[in-house]
């Protein structure tokens, strides 16, 4: 076997220095880099700048969030628990805590916080001795440093801004879809009023009822408020509430 592919491919001097065509790149670049700046990066004295956006670990504004819960609905490795901490004021309220061992650092928490109190930071340089280190709490999540470009908004271009020929407007998804309510499947359990975190559900009589004397109670829905974070509709025993999409 080895004799035919020496008949085959003959012996040459020529096709024998191709070895040379690389070690000369190599001494090309050597040459260039004793007169010059190497090329790399001095790593860790030195760092690559990031954008603004750049998509590190999670940030949190403590007093901007409300405790709706959406970071934690959204997030797609389930890294992110609402957990109770306590506000400035003493009270006890509801924060995220991340898991930055299973973060997938996609930013889905930040684009889906509908105040946008949830941010990515510039901050990659998360290695830590052992797993309970990694989990960061509402407090240890703020950062100082927060710029707009950290702020990931959501917004969708409309089909009837599409069509009416304005393609380029963009807007939030927050500021237009609004939970509907169906009144026959509606109880009256106030429910949707307890965990909204905005307080934008006022629990209003709309009649009395005949058989038990007592008044019916209807969610009304205050839309200036209401920052469409589905609190109400998830917890509904009925499904009385639906989100109303804007198209």
């Amino acid at each position: 076997m080895a004799m035919k592919y020496l008949e085959k491919y003959p012996r040459s001097t020529a096709r024998g220095l191709w070895v040379i065509k690389p070690q000369w790149h190599v001494l090309k670049l050597f040459a260039k880099t004793v007169f010059h700046r190497p090329v790399t990066v001095l790593y860790p004295y030195e760092k690559e700048w990031v954008p603004d956006n750049y998509r590190g670990r999670p940030g949190l504004d403590f007093d901007k969030c409300v405790g709706c819960g959406m970071c934690a609905r959204m997030c797609p490795t389930a890294c992110i628990k609402i957990v109770d901490s306590e506000a400035a004021d003493g009270k006890t309220v509801k924060r995220p805590q991340v898991n930055l061992g299973r973060c997938a650092m996609c930013g889905y928490c930040a684009e889906y916080c509908p105040v946008d109190a949830m941010t990515v930071t510039p901050e990659y340089e998360l290695a830590e001795f052992t797993r309970f280190d990694l989990l960061y709490g509402p407090r240890r999540l703020a950062y100082d440093k927060t710029t707009e470009g950290m702020k990931v908004k959501l917004e969708v271009t409309l089909q009837s801004d599409i069509d009416n020929g304005n393609a380029e407007r963009r807007v939030s998804v927050f500021s237009l879809d609004r939970p509907e309510l169906t009144d026959a499947k509606c109880i009256g359990c106030k429910k949707c009023a307890k965990v909204c975190p905005v307080d934008a559900i006022q629990m209003v009589e709309k009649g009395t009822n005949e058989k038990t004397g007592k008044p019916i109670l209807r969610p009304v829905i205050d839309e200036v408020k209401c920052i469409s974070c589905s609190n109400c509709i998830d917890d509904c025993p009925k499904d009385a509430l639906v989100m109303k999409e804007v198209l």
